[in-house]
């Protein structure tokens, strides 16, 4: 079976085989140097020489966790939506109370550093800025390094939505001034859903220190704390998803990051280009077109779930819709993580086969 979505995607072997293990005891020395190593390693991916928590919860609980361990109901915060992450990320920021304005461009387009220069020049306020790297809707790379330059200009507080954007695609935490940077174990990390991975820099602890939305569960001073003193977490964290997370961590590290993102900047570009040969058109700005998923138009006239149905049952590859107002509008290859050339190349010959039976001429 072909998995190519946005995540979660295919684990390799040596990764299965660690989930394989017996339980541990989470409050043990095994646990302990398992869970240290698998940060050390981290912090190198995260380009950081800050804190690196690994939380047990999905990408959206860490993106709730960003938003709770830094500010306090009526913050004003600047949200850079471009897409149903972007739109995610405002959402729970509001639910807990801080006073958000939704900077909005076209799904499909990226944001624009000159317009969040305006909007942070017309509002002193402003606490905050939210945004998402890599819009996995749309297909989508934001210009992130621009944008924190812009935020930086204002001193303003960088909480980064890098779900499927870190291990894939350059960010350089530190050099970027990256304050709170938050990814997910199904993404780019090779490793099943359940963890949430954040980095927190020191501005990002004098933000958590003066936060006062109540939290219990996502506490990152408990989890410093418990890292620090004992390599525990302060809760009962996903065992399983931590030795899986901890060997591909290795297999990472022995690839080397600059591999990693160059490897995924080639399958993007094998994506990109196979489509197009195929006579489809891309969703997002090629411009600015992502190396972990890519977005299709579908046709006029075309029933894009019929040919997911097909190419899942007839070809045994699996590919996304479009979620929200781009349902039935778009279909999505995700190629990050455990991916190669030849992966997509197979991914090419399904649509070709599929696409005539669907009615599309190219």
């Amino acid at each position: 079976m072909q998995l190519r979505i946005p995540g979660p995607t295919p684990l390799p072997d040596e990764i299965l085989k660690a989930m394989a293990r017996q339980m541990i005891n989470h409050r043990g020395p095994e646990f302990a140097e398992m869970i240290h190593e698998a940060t050390d390693i981290l912090k190198e991916m995260f380009q950081t020489e800050g804190d690196v928590l690994i939380l047990t919860g999905s990408g959206t609980g860490g993106m709730e966790a960003a938003v709770v361990n830094t500010l306090s109901p009526g913050d004003k915060v600047l949200c850079l939506a471009n897409g149903a992450f972007g739109e995610r990320f405002a959402d729970i920021a509001e639910q807990f109370g801080a006073e958000v304005s939704r900077l909005r461009f076209e799904w499909g387009q990226a944001v624009e550093p000159a317009a969040v220069r305006q909007a942070l020049s017309k509002d002193s306020g402003i606490k905050a800025v939210m945004v998402t790297q890599n819009e996995t809707s749309t297909g989508l790379t934001n210009d992130l390094a621009s944008i924190s330059a812009v935020v930086k200009e204002f001193d303003k507080l960088l909480l980064v939505d890098a779900i499927s954007g870190l291990g894939a695609i350059d960010l350089p935490t530190d050099a970027w001034g990256c304050d709170v940077v938050v990814t997910g174990s199904q993404k780019g990390w090779m490793a099943p859903p359940g963890l949430a991975m954040v980095s927190v820099n020191a501005r990002g602890w004098q933000a958590n220190a003066e936060a006062k939305i109540p939290r219990y569960y996502w506490d990152f001073a408990k989890a410093k704390k418990l890292l620090d003193e004992k390599g525990q977490t302060p809760w009962t964290p996903g065992i399983t998803a931590i030795y899986a997370l901890s060997a591909a961590l290795r297999l990472m590290k022995r690839e080397g990051l600059s591999n990693i993102i160059a490897r995924h900047a080639r399958v993007g570009d094998r994506a990109r280009e196979g489509v197009k040969s195929l006579g489809l058109s891309l969703f997002a700005d090629e411009n600015y077109a992502s190396n972990t998923v890519t977005a299709i138009k579908v046709p006029d006239g075309l029933d894009a779930k019929r040919l997911l149905s097909i190419l899942r049952e007839e070809h045994d590859t699996v590919l996304a819709g479009g979620q929200q107002k781009l349902d039935g509008k778009i279909f999505r290859i995700g190629h990050l993580g455990y991916v190669t050339e030849d992966d997509i190349d197979a991914v090419i010959k399904a649509l070709r086969i599929a696409l005539p039976q669907v009615g599309f001429k190219g």
